[in-house]
């Protein structure tokens, strides 16, 4: 999993509540165990029309937008199932790091095994964020893990809490199996012991 320690980027406003994981995936991209090709569909009923032609007024299909990397939304982001297909396909797009004033747990939980950072914070810093966001790609907002930190265009800064071990799995970029691998000599160790133990297992 590639590292986080700061990204400044363009950071796109989505002011919209409880958007759901079926929003930020519909179930019908859930047949693939792949991590990646999912940022193609990432919104698809939003971003798409029936003939499969792009919505103009879509906040990700502005040409302003195109590159974001930041998300700024509503609260309740990532309510519903609990695919991980969503966190999979907001990295696949390009997103790093999600701004909202809650998230659902098992979405939020994801996102750090799948290298992005769910940010919680205020409803009064999100709509500064929000209103920095709309400046579009000239305005590039800093989000600093190692210190903590989301920091506007302007130079405006807001900090926000994290789990020290989610920031320490972000910050190596770890994953479930790169924290089993950090610990690959113990399970030699035991499985050589284990083996002369039991010789017959």
């Amino acid at each position: 999993m590639e590292k986080f320690l700061k990204v400044t980027g363009i950071a796109a406003p989505m002011p919209l509540v409880n958007i759901d994981t079926d929003m930020i995936i519909p179930k019908v991209f859930l047949k693939t165990i792949k991590r990646s090709g999912l940022g193609v569909n990432l919104f698809d009923e939003m971003r798409f029309d029936r003939q499969g032609n792009e919505i103009p007024d879509f906040v990700l299909n502005k040409p302003q937008y195109r590159d974001a990397e930041i998300l700024v939304t509503g609260d309740n982001f990532g309510c519903g199932s609990s695919r991980e297909h969503a966190p999979w396909a907001l990295k696949d797009f390009g997103i790093k790091s999600i701004i909202a004033t809650s998230f659902a747990d098992i979405f939020y939980n994801n996102c750090f095994k799948n290298g992005i950072l769910p940010i919680v914070l205020p409803q009064e810093a999100v709509d500064v964020l929000l209103k920095d966001a709309e400046k579009g790609s000239n305005a590039r907002m800093t989000v600093d893990l190692e210190n903590q930190t989301v920091t506007t265009s302007d130079g405006e800064s807001f900090s926000f809490e994290v789990d020290s071990f989610k920031k320490h799995c972000l910050i190596e970029g770890l994953d479930d199996i790169g924290l089993t691998m950090e610990k690959a000599a113990a399970i030699d160790t035991f499985e050589a012991a284990a083996s002369q133990a039991r010789p017959w297992v």
